[in-house]
């Protein structure tokens, strides 16, 4: 073999396509398993709008690929700009979608989207960029470690109006997580946190609804007409699953027991029609992702490319982290709240999302790649 077929290879992260596909097709073979049931003149119309999607994001995420790194880099704060236009776009009748209480969608005829998913990522372009300037800052000042709060602050609270808890939870762990890695001192995170738990507590007391759910989400069977529902039919759908599943296709729980199946519940599907196996082969697969995220942001600090970490580590905690929120809401770990699983629930913009943090980790890949050569 060449030396530039050898380069090409190396420049190409197998385990971690490799990884990415297995969920994608697991996607969708899943979308059809958990949504032929409800529009039984159109079965299939969920897995046309989830393959239109795919299609778009591969699209997208080629682009991205293609990009230098050092491009988002410079433009990284107009990004935020962009991310929060959308936001207050969103908020505005004429323009918002409102689905069951909550405006978190601008309609664009042909597509829905969802500028909640898009902050994600903007937000991970600032943070990146901000860390690889400021590093030093935030090891030794407490100026330096806040500021990100404060200017992150304005996304969270439009989020928060919509309302959208789980993506604002996402963006707030995602910039722990990412302080943390910038070697933020850990009497910092002290001030940040209590303000956090403070301002959780106030949201939930504010409204009778929330603060039913926190309190059914300790023992569910006592609520097990309204409120607890929704995660005694997952539990159900995993205890039916055992082992190695009732057999693809042949769960019940999908069939209008368990509401949201084929979008926020959509690992509790796969455990009762895959079982134990089909339930732990997701969970290994998200932490080869995520171990490979770390992989890249590793060889980029071996080469002093700071940014290229930080975004690398920032990619792959977004994933990761909505990732664990969801499987834990499905198993019953965390309170329920509407977050999908990246790759497999039905869910256009957070599949679009997810494909193009993969395109940006393997051009990241890439160039850790050919400056290694």
């Amino acid at each position: 073999m060449s030396r530039t077929a050898r380069a090409a290879n190396r420049s190409f992260d197998g385990l971690l396509c490799a990884a990415v596909l297995a969920l994608i097709g697991l996607g969708i073979v899943m979308v059809a398993s958990s949504s032929m049931h409800i529009n039984a003149e159109q079965p299939f119309q969920h897995v046309f709008r989830h393959g239109f999607a795919l299609v778009l994001g591969i699209g997208i995420a080629t682009l991205a690929y293609w990009i230098p790194i050092h491009w988002w880099d410079k433009s990284s704060l107009w990004w935020y700009g962009v991310g929060l236009i959308l936001l207050g776009l969103v908020l505005l009748p004429e323009l918002g979608r409102e689905v069951n209480g909550a405006r978190r969608w601008i309609d664009l005829q042909v597509f829905t989207l969802q500028p909640a998913e898009l902050m994600k990522l903007f937000a991970i372009f600032y943070l990146a960029s901000y860390l690889a300037r400021r590093q030093a800052d935030v090891e030794s000042g407490l100026w330096g470690f806040s500021k990100p709060f404060l200017i992150l602050c304005a996304a969270w609270v439009l989020i928060l109006i919509q309302p959208d808890f789980g993506t604002a939870a996402v963006l707030i762990a995602l910039t722990f997580a990412l302080l943390f890695l910038a070697g933020a001192r850990l009497r910092d995170f002290l001030l940040p946190s209590l303000l956090a738990v403070l301002g959780l507590g106030l949201l939930v007391y504010s409204e009778s609804y929330r603060m039913e759910r926190i309190i059914s989400f300790w023992n569910p069977w006592d609520y097990a007409a309204n409120e607890g529902y929704q995660l005694i039919q997952a539990l159900i759908a995993f205890g039916r699953g055992e082992w190695l599943g009732v057999g693809l296709g042949q769960g019940i729980q999908k069939q209008h027991y368990l509401p949201e199946a084929h979008t926020d519940f959509m690992l509790a599907v796969i455990g009762e029609e895959l079982g134990l196996f089909g339930t732990l082969l997701v969970i290994g697969l998200f932490s080869l992702i995520i171990w490979r995220a770390f992989t890249i942001a590793h060889h980029a600090l071996q080469r002093k490319a700071t940014h290229a970490a930080f975004l690398a580590y920032g990619l792959g905690l977004c994933l990761g982290i909505q990732a664990f929120l969801n499987i834990g809401i499905n198993l019953g770990v965390l309170p329920t709240k509407g977050l999908t699983l990246p790759f497999l629930s039905f869910g256009s913009n957070s599949l679009i999302l997810s494909l193009i943090c993969i395109g940006l980790l393997l051009r990241l890949h890439r160039e850790n790649q050919r400056c290694a050569s």
